[in-house]
């Protein structure tokens, strides 16, 4: 597979609203909930510098990337052609 074949899988998966449901409402929040668990199992269990890392970036990461999702499904959604090809 090619470098541009992804960037057209990736264009047409953040152009349909139902892939940004999944990673808006459901995959990038549990990531999130899970990185936040661990970051904080880390801290606890000593290894600080990790365990602020993991918390302070990359959960982070995952909790700005579930609401991308969810304003880009939004857009989608109120432009006039999402609005013809929702039911």
């Amino acid at each position: 597979m090619e470098k541009t074949d992804l960037k057209a899988a990736f264009k047409a998966l953040v152009s349909k609203p139902e892939p940004l449901f999944l990673l808006g409402y459901m995959l990038f929040p549990l990531l999130a909930v899970i990185f936040a668990a661990l970051g904080l199992w880390m801290v606890i269990t000593g290894q600080r510098a990790g365990g602020l890392i993991v918390l302070l970036v990359v959960t982070q990461v995952f909790a700005i990337g579930a609401l991308w999702a969810i304003a880009r499904r939004r857009q989608i959604l109120d432009s006039p052609q999402g609005k013809q090809d929702a039911p």
